[in-house]
């Protein structure tokens, strides 16, 4: 029987500088104890009351930009670095957010070390956080860390000064330094005081791992602090406790959020000072009135969700999930971050007569992302039966090509888009699959790697959908707006009235996405059109809405469609929703008779008529539920 891996330590790192973060980084890496560890980045854009969340989406671009040069740190220390935005009012709602979000077991604040007035300790932020104690929190009065010979804990006693020695421990094995574990008593207690304190001293070495290059030191002083102070210029590192909680620290303003004596040892000493301070149970009547459905919300995800209405979620929302290609463009990361997490990508081509295209599409998403950068492990063209050379030229390109009626031909064949993205679902392997569209004349990997890069970087986004420029087509030239009809003049106007989470959306109906196989394979497929909003709907349901991200691929040069094609395309799109929405609200809306549509048609001598369809998409099951499909899952897992 193999054993049970160990559970990652999570660490958090907020950071309003990430140029400081180096040693931030080096302290993180050092904590592991023999268990993976894992550290994530987090920036928070802060967004004035009165006006909208959203308008932090440019800020947290750059944000995130910045981030990116704390990877390298990781790479430094050997340690693995995500990075994330959140936006919020006040930073510490979005520290407690991503707290509860990364199950983090750690939160390490840099301070610069001045304060920003009377009533702060060391920042609004940090404060906020500390009192609320979400989880273990150390705070780092920076001083460099270039060489650490001697790391210094001094301990009272109590939880506080156990996760300081623990921490102690851990660096002290990092840095190859000694340790020396102080306390401090009353001068002249006499001999006999001092050796029971020295013999609770050694027992508190004992019990929480000091090895033989940690040794326990006794000091009688007048005043504590000056003590400490002073025995701290002896050495590289101080690590300390809380040493009360703020109704013991003689401050009655509850100024004193680690006790007296550490926060004027992190302001006095002249090494780095790390004061740290152990989770405290939040009150659970602050949060009673928010309960989920389900359950109980987290006392974290409360504190930042009460008195949110929907608009400012989806605003947060738009900030924080929405992408530019061009944050993802170094392939060689998006590389590294798949390896390291032990993913397979696959992308799918749906075809129906695209031989003007598809061989451009397959060459330059197949050469950059796959031959030159292995970041795609699979391309497949699922076709419905086309008449024209796309198969025979997907094939040339060595490309392998399924007609979708091929594949589980037990459980038949349906006509539509969405039926060749269910089929194919069963046909690709990878963890995360991608579709994209063949119709596209300007295709760029960035369409494929732009979509990828959220799911790589951010484990909570399960799905993205892309956006775009939309040019027109009007006879021989380009109009830079007018794509998109469908979607302006139906889909948002039907998302706003009845699924409104999902109208921070730019192109909900776009025909590129990517998403997570545990997530795809749990949804039903409508088998034609609607099969694009039907995902967003189902994912909306299953997931949430952060589980879902969008990202600007620029410019979307394609064959656009006659208006009456449109008009049928507006109809199924909008059955589909009403559907949801009997599902969602146990109500029947939809009559057979709302099934068909009457066209009006042009007609030589008689001028106008109508002619009557019936329009409809069917729906097919979530994959898992097919038994070959979940054989196949099988075989694959057993290799």
């Amino acid at each position: 029987m193999s054993p049970r891996r160990r559970q990652p330590y999570r660490i958090l790192l907020p950071l309003a500088n990430p140029r400081t973060a180096r040693d931030l980084v080096r302290i993180g890496s050092g904590l592991s104890n023999g268990r993976p560890t894992e550290i994530t980045a987090l920036g928070i854009v802060q967004v004035p009351e009165g006006i909208s969340l959203s308008e932090g989406a440019t800020k947290a671009r750059t944000a995130r930009r910045l981030l990116q040069r704390v990877l390298d740190f990781g790479d430094e220390e050997g340690v693995q670095i995500r990075s994330m935005v959140r936006i919020g009012r006040r930073a510490a709602d979005g520290v407690i957010e991503a707290v509860t979000e990364e199950s983090a077991d750690l939160v390490i604040f840099g301070w610069a070390g001045t304060s920003p007035g009377p009533t702060s300790v060391f920042s609004p932020t940090i404060d906020a956080v500390v009192r609320e104690s979400p989880c273990d929190i150390a705070v780092v009065k920076q001083r460099g860390l270039e060489h650490v010979r001697s790391i210094l804990v001094p301990v009272r006693g109590g939880p506080h000064a156990e996760l300081a020695m623990r921490l102690a421990r851990d660096l002290g094995k990092r840095f190859g330094a000694q340790v020396v574990v102080l306390h401090v008593v009353p001068r002249g207690i006499g001999p006999r005081a001092v050796e029971r304190e020295r013999e609770a001293l050694d027992r508190f070495i004992a019990d929480h791992g000091g090895g033989r290059r940690t040794s326990g030191s006794i000091v009688e002083a007048t005043s504590v602090r000056a003590a400490i102070v002073s025995e701290a210029a002896r050495h590289d590192l101080v690590i300390m406790g809380a040493a009360a909680q703020p109704a013991e620290s003689g401050a009655s303003d509850g100024r004193y959020l680690f006790g007296a004596v550490p926060e004027a040892v992190v302001t006095r000493a002249k090494p780095t000072v790390i004061v740290v301070k152990t989770r405290q149970a939040l009150g659970v009547a602050t949060f009673d009135q928010l309960r989920a459905a389900e359950g109980t919300l987290a006392a974290a995800d409360a504190y930042v969700e009460r008195s949110r209405s929907l608009p400012m979620v989806v605003d947060k929302w738009f900030a924080e999930n929405t992408f530019h290609a061009g944050e993802f463009r170094d392939i060689g990361k998006l590389v590294e971050m798949k390896e390291r997490q032990g993913l397979t990508v696959s992308v799918g081509l749906p075809t129906l007569n695209e031989e003007k295209t598809i061989g451009l599409v397959i060459k330059r998403v197949k050469a950059m992302l796959m031959d030159r950068y292995p970041l795609i492990d699979q391309i497949l063209v699922v076709d419905s039966e086309s008449e024209d050379r796309t198969v025979a030229i997907a094939r040339d390109l060595g490309v392998e090509v399924k007609l979708h009626t091929e594949i589980l031909p037990e459980l038949g064949s349906r006509r539509g888009k969405g039926e060749a993205l269910w089929k194919s679902l069963y046909a690709l392997d990878g963890d995360i699959v991608a579709w994209i569209d063949t119709d596209i004349r300007n295709i760029q990997p960035r369409f494929v790697h732009g979509l990828l890069g959220p799911l790589l970087r951010e484990p909570r986004i399960q799905y993205v959908k892309g956006f775009y420029q939309r040019p027109i087509s009007q006879g021989s030239k380009l109009v830079a707006e007018g794509g998109g009809r469908v979607t302006e003049l139906m889909a948002r106007p039907l998302i706003n009235l009845f699924f409104p989470e999902l109208s921070g959306l730019i192109q909900p109906l776009s025909g590129e996405y990517a998403g997570r196989r545990a997530l795809l394979e749990r949804l039903p497929f409508f088998t034609g059109y609607a099969v694009e909003i039907g995902l967003l709907i189902d994912i909306l349901e299953q997931a949430g809405l952060s589980a879902i991200g969008q990202v600007d691929l620029e410019r979307r040069i394609h064959r656009n469609q006659p208006l009456g094609n449109l008009s049928q395309m507006s109809f199924v799109i909008m059955q589909a929703a009403i559907r949801k929405l009997e599902e969602r609200n146990r109500l029947e809306l939809l009559t057979e008779m709302g099934r068909s549509m009457k066209l009006i048609e042009a007609r030589p001598r008689s001028g106008y008529g109508l002619a009557v369809r019936e329009i409809g998409d069917e729906i097919r099951p979530p994959m898992t539920s097919i038994a070959a499909y979940q054989e196949k899952r099988r075989a694959l897992r057993a290799r």
